[in-house]
C-alpha cells in the first residue's frame, strides 16, 4: 500500500502513531540505572555550588590558550 492509496484518517493514524513513536524514543534515557563516579558526582556538586554562589569558573580564553600548548 502506498501514501497515495490512504484515506485522510488512516493517514492521520498513521502520522500520530509515527510521531508518538519518535517522541517516545527521544525521551527514553538511555542513561537512566547507571551510576555516576564519584568524583563526576563531586564536580557537578562543586560546578552547582560555584553557580549558586555566582563565582565564576575558568575562562574560555584560558582554557583554549593550555590547549595550545
Amino acid at each position: 500500500m502506498q501514501v497515495k492509496d490512504l484515506t485522510i484518517e488512516e493517514l492521520k493514524l498513521l502520522i500520530q502513531k509515527t510521531v508518538a513513536k519518535t517522541i517516545q524514543s527521544l525521551l527514553i534515557d538511555p542513561d537512566e540505572g547507571k551510576q555516576v563516579k564519584p568524583e563526576v558526582k563531586q564536580q557537578l556538586l562543586d560546578s552547582l555550588r560555584c553557580t549558586q554562589a555566582r563565582e565564576s569558573g575558568v575562562p574560555a580564553q584560558e582554557i583554549i590558550s593550555t590547549e595550545d600548548r
